[in-house]
């Protein structure tokens, strides 16, 4: 899909004798014309962060739309503006189908610029364009329809009706290795593949969130991601880690393991979620944490997450707030196997202080931290804390 609208932008190149830039309606680089000239001002900071980046800023987009290029159905001319980066004008040519604006091809205006026929001509490839992207989006949402499906369905013959729609929506992608992303929470109901790279299908779904029992929590996107290899997770972490700065600064994203075939999304999926709620519930696992990293997570995030009234009654006391600096103290000495020296150096505190302050945990839990059962259960309860 992408060469061919790489062949409309180049037809548009050709015709008006300048290179063009495509980009969708939300501003996303889609496809963009060789620039071969020695004038520096044909690359200004708008158009270089456009192909660098491939999406233009928010004020940009807002500067550009002022303009009335949502509504129009023609070129539009938009003049100079130096102390906006744009240090060239631009000739937009708006890309509709069935009176919908779909995206904008730019060129940089000229003196006395193309003639009338020229124009007349490259809107003409504007609205194959248009037709091209209409046709990706459509088929975009029935994925994300069959994908969302597939993840939200219950067990038994509703699941595997949902998997055959997906498997023949996909066709032979259906089969290939994938993973699978969450990014959440995700602020958008109606997420677009355009710009995640290697994406078979996306979906917004709701998925557990942070609430007790079965609750479902805020909106989740589910990203269905290509691989070439079991070993390489780079597409999907690149993937997780561009939809998750979409998302905004409280998103985090979770990477599945590897499979190939479509039997296992729903594993695929608690997988991907439980990463993205443990690199929200430990920093040191990143933004996008992997399944196969979070280590004792796994087993944590399967558990059912009671309300506060339900905390283990030994916990419960350790966990109020006037105890926060214990219990960070009884996490960190647990995380460092009980070792003082290391504890101490960790908090950075005295082992004098370590040592009332462990004497303290004690008298409030009730637990003894020479045992290792006891350990188990405050280590657990306070790990299960952060989730």
């Amino acid at each position: 899909m992408t060469g061919d609208y790489q062949e409309l932008v180049d037809e548009i190149s050709a015709l008006l004798d300048a290179p063009a830039t495509l980009e969708n309606r939300d501003f996303g680089l889609v496809a963009f014309g060789a620039h071969d000239s020695d004038d520096d001002t044909e690359m200004d900071p708008v158009r270089t962060r456009s192909i660098l980046t491939r999406r233009s800023t928010p004020a940009v987009r807002a500067w550009f739309e002022a303009f009335g290029i949502t509504r129009a159905t023609g070129p539009v001319r938009i003049p100079a503006a130096p102390e906006a980066g744009v240090f060239r004008g631009r000739v937009c040519l708006p890309v509709r189908h069935r009176g919908v604006v779909l995206g904008y091809v730019w060129l940089l205006d000229t003196d006395p610029g193309p003639a009338g026929e020229q124009l007349s001509a490259a809107m003409e490839v504007a609205a194959r364009i248009g037709a091209l992207l209409y046709d990706e989006a459509r088929a975009g949402a029935d994925l994300s329809r069959e994908f969302g499906a597939v993840l939200t369905a219950g067990p038994g013959r509703q699941h595997d009706t949902a998997v055959a729609a997906l498997r023949e929506a996909l066709g032979r992608d259906a089969e290939g290795l994938h993973a699978v992303v969450c990014v959440t929470p995700w602020p958008d109901a109606t997420p677009s593949v355009r710009g995640v790279a290697a994406a078979a299908a996306v979906a917004a779904v709701a998925a557990p969130g942070a609430g007790p029992g079965p609750d479902p929590g805020p909106m989740s996107l589910a990203a269905l991601i290509r691989l070439r290899s079991a070993d390489r997770l780079d597409p999907a972490l690149s993937a997780a880690d561009r939809l998750r700065t979409s998302a905004g600064p409280a998103a985090t994203g979770g990477v599945a393991a590897a499979r190939r075939g479509l039997d296992e999304l729903t594993a695929s999926w608690r997988e991907a979620t439980a990463a993205a709620r443990a690199a929200r519930a430990e920093p040191r696992f990143g933004p996008v944490a992997r399944w196969s990293a979070i280590g004792p997570y796994r087993l944590l995030t399967a558990l059912p997450r009671p309300a506060d009234t339900a905390r283990d009654p030994a916990v419960a006391s350790l966990l109020a707030p006037p105890h926060r600096d214990l219990a960070r103290t009884a996490e960190v000495f647990l995380d460092c196997a009980g070792q003082a020296s290391r504890t101490a150096a960790t908090l950075g505190v005295h082992r004098q202080t370590l040592y009332y302050r462990l004497s303290r945990i004690q008298q409030i839990t009730g637990l003894d931290l020479n045992d290792g059962e006891d350990r188990l259960l405050l280590h657990m309860a306070l790990k299960g804390e952060r989730l």
